[in-house]
C-alpha cells in the first residue's frame, strides 16, 4: 500500500504565492514521475505539471512562468510552489505519483485533494 499525503493549501488574494507538498510513503521502491493536477468546478480535471526522475518538468501553458513544480527523492515528495496567483487558479489540486511498488510493481497513486481559492 502506498499513500499520498498533501500539505498546504487554503485561501490567499491574487498575487500571492503559496506552496504544496505530497509525500509518499510506504512500500516503495522508487518513483518515477510525480505530478499535479487541478479541476475546478464545473470542469475537467486538467494537468498542471509534472516532473520525472531525473528532475525533467513540463507545465500546462496556464502555469507555467508561475509555478514550479519540484521534487525531494530522498523524502519521496513533491512540492509545487505557486507564484502570483489568479483567481482562475482556484481548484481543488490533487497529486499523483508512478511508483514502483515492492512485491507490486508499477502503480499510478492519486492523494486526496487540496483546495486552493484566490480571491480577488
Amino acid at each position: 500500500q502506498v499513500q499520498l499525503v498533501k500539505s498546504g493549501g487554503g485561501l490567499v488574494q491574487a498575487g500571492e504565492s503559496l506552496t504544496l507538498s505530497c509525500a509518499a510513503s510506504g512500500s516503495i521502491s522508487s518513483i518515477n514521475a510525480m505530478g499535479w493536477y487541478r479541476q475546478a468546478p464545473g470542469k475537467q480535471r486538467e494537468l498542471v505539471a509534472t516532473i520525472t526522475s531525473d528532475f525533467r518538468t513540463n507545465y500546462a501553458d496556464s502555469v507555467a512562468g508561475r509555478f514550479t513544480i519540484s521534487r525531494d527523492n530522498a523524502k519521496n515528495t513533491v512540492y509545487l510552489q505557486m507564484n502570483n496567483l489568479k483567481p482562475e487558479d482556484t481548484a481543488v489540486y490533487y497529486c499523483n505519483a508512478d511508483v514502483f511498488e515492492n512485491y507490486v510493481g508499477r502503480r499510478v497513486y492519486w492523494g486526496q485533494g487540496t483546495q486552493v481559492t484566490v480571491s480577488s
